[in-house]
């Protein structure tokens, strides 16, 4: 009866802003992963299962749900006997990820400068319509932002015609999504990426491609910075947690 009454508690249904709903597994999952990314617990110390759910309100399960998410997302991994830990953040290959990253978006942006090749406008005007309906709602600053933010880049790339490139961000998107997560841990950031992606999509769409290509690569180089502070700073609080213990 204990464990029927826990999964009722843990699949109630809580408004979050934007006119959502979550469930508070799909809660507990976003806060562990927030604490995570946010330096909250030590390296290499087995994160504790149990005072975890007593700090969220929520029972054990939807805490060890949010762990098996987390080890596939990259922020965790699995001590062969079953219990997690924050996995360190990869910064030495970021760079050079983020080049490549760089390096597929801008020839995505000026394949338009060259005859015989057009941007997809009609798929353009929707996504900037997308962003526009974005911009107006509110947004968790909890690291989720992320998957929207790949769509922008992702769809903006599909809309230059080249499928392969496309493909390639993707799995380029896969191998640094972990890191880039601190890219939005606060409203303030997540506000002005979509301000960037607007400015972006309109000089596009107004046939701009060498300032669409200006823009776009102050704001993956921006993107980067922001990461690689963060990311580094949560590195700090770790093992200073882990000092103390």
């Amino acid at each position: 009866m204990d464990t029927d009454r826990d999964t009722a508690r843990d699949t109630v249904r809580d408004a979050v802003p934007g006119g959502e709903k979550r469930t508070r597994r799909e809660q507990a999952y976003l806060k562990i992963r927030r604490m995570a990314l946010q330096g909250e617990f030590p390296f290499w110390q087995r994160l504790p299962e149990e005072s975890i759910a007593e700090r969220l309100g929520v029972s054990r399960t939807p805490v060890r749900e949010a762990f098996a998410r987390l080890d596939a997302d990259g922020i965790l991994s699995r001590y062969d006997d079953g219990g997690y830990y924050v996995a360190e953040p990869n910064l030495v290959d970021l760079r050079d990820l983020y080049e490549l990253r760089l390096t597929l978006e801008v020839r995505g942006i000026v394949r338009a400068k060259e005859d015989g090749v057009e941007h997809d406008i009609e798929a353009l005007e929707a996504l900037r319509e997308e962003w526009l309906e974005i911009k107006g709602a509110s947004h968790r600053a909890d690291g989720s932002f992320i998957e929207r933010d790949e769509s922008f880049h992702v769809g903006l790339l599909r809309a230059s015609g080249n499928l392969v490139l496309t493909e390639t961000l993707e799995a380029v998107n896969i191998r640094i999504r972990p890191v880039r997560m601190h890219d939005f841990l606060d409203a303030e950031r997540i506000e002005i990426s979509i301000d960037e992606h607007l400015e972006i999509l309109d000089a596009v769409i107004a046939g701009e491609i060498d300032e669409a290509a200006v823009l776009l690569k102050r704001h993956i180089g921006i993107s980067l910075d922001v990461v690689e502070d963060r990311a580094a700073r949560a590195m700090t609080q770790m093992m200073r947690l882990r000092r103390r213990r």
